[in-house]
């Protein structure tokens, strides 16, 4: 025989092993490694483990190694999470297709009937679907980013976005709690962002003077009031809000002349707008104790009666009240004696 000949014949595709064939020589070469011998079964599940192993030690590896650079591309914490979530799930998933080798399984063997898959896609699979979906446009338009203070309008609560996946949106709120709400109803709330793109919040205080009041005075101890706490922008340049620019230093202004007194509005900035309660509270503690000195007074709702001769008259009788005091109801009891008599 000639050696090429015997060349050939060890290449033939016929001599070829399939993948399960290889697969099942991965068990039977970990069989013939242990030192004692094994059941079949058990060697699958131990090859299974291995699979899993081998697997979550990749996932963690290429996280490691590709995660600063993915970081860099994005330039987006949400975004970034999302791709090593989608790395992690790739080899997940062709871990889950050699552990399917092992056990002798084919994606061809599992199938459903056209009615089954039709009831799981429309019970159980749609609602994820759609959540799914809702995932990807917010992380497209962009609505709130990890790490932004979010409001919700329908629930008058804030906190902080911990966490976006295609799925759900995580917030930690102000009370030490976590909110976990899929993203399908999310889309469909109004979210009010406190930093989007600026953490500076405006925010307004109403003062209402008499009009005895130095209204000057009244507004330059506002203005002071807010400019003596730390969070609170006391000066600098306009700050601009799209078109806009409105003055960066607390700014008194006169809204109106109401019915009870001199209505002032203060607007002011604060930097950190989950301290927004904080400052407002210590603006107003300020502003009581400044006004004890000066000219300024608070004004609140009272009203003054007056009479004079074109107001009309009422007529109003005591007897009734008498009657009680001297006996009971009028008409009851012994009538009232003169002084005279008790006299005699």
């Amino acid at each position: 025989m000639q050696p090429g000949r015997v060349l050939l014949l060890q290449l033939s595709p016929t001599a070829t092993p399939t993948g399960a064939e290889q697969t099942s020589d991965l068990t039977q070469t970990l069989v013939s490694l242990l030192p004692v011998t094994v059941d079949p079964w058990i060697a699958r599940v131990i090859t299974s483990v291995i699979v899993v192993m081998l697997a979550w030690g990749v996932s963690r590896l290429v996280v490691r190694l590709f995660g600063r650079r993915i970081a860099q591309f994005f330039r987006r914490p949400s975004l970034t999470r999302t791709a090593l979530r989608g790395i992690r799930v790739t080899i997940y998933l062709f871990a889950l297709l050699a552990i399917m080798g092992v056990w002798g399984l084919r994606i061809t063997d599992i199938s459903l009937s056209v009615a089954v898959f039709s009831a799981v896609v429309g019970v159980v699979v749609a609602p994820i679907v759609g959540s799914f979906i809702s995932g990807v446009f917010l992380l497209a338009d962009q609505p709130y980013e990890i790490g932004d203070m979010v409001e919700l309008a329908d629930r008058d609560q804030r906190g902080f976005v911990e966490d976006i996946t295609l799925r759900h949106t995580k917030i930690f709120t102000l009370d030490n709690s976590f909110l976990v709400i899929p993203n399908g109803t999310m889309r469909d709330r109004d979210v009010i962002n406190y930093s989007a793109e600026d953490p500076r919040t405006r925010l307004s205080l109403d003062v209402l003077v008499t009009y005895e009041s130095d209204i000057d005075e009244a507004r330059a101890l506002i203005e002071r009031s807010a400019r003596q706490v730390d969070n609170v922008i006391s000066g600098g340049p306009d700050i601009r809000v799209g078109a806009a620019r409105y003055p960066a230093a607390p700014t008194a202004y006169i809204n109106e002349y109401g019915d009870h007194g001199v209505l002032l509005t203060l607007r002011y900035w604060v930097t950190e707008p989950y301290k927004l309660l904080a400052a407002r509270s210590k603006v107003q503690t300020n502003l009581f104790s400044m006004v004890e000195d000066a000219d300024v007074e608070f004004a609140y709702p009272h009203s003054h009666l007056h009479f004079d001769e074109t107001s009309g008259a009422m007529e109003v009788s005591m007897a009734e009240q008498r009657a009680r005091e001297m006996g009971g109801p009028m008409g009851d009891g012994p009538a009232p004696q003169s002084s005279d008599a008790e006299g005699e």
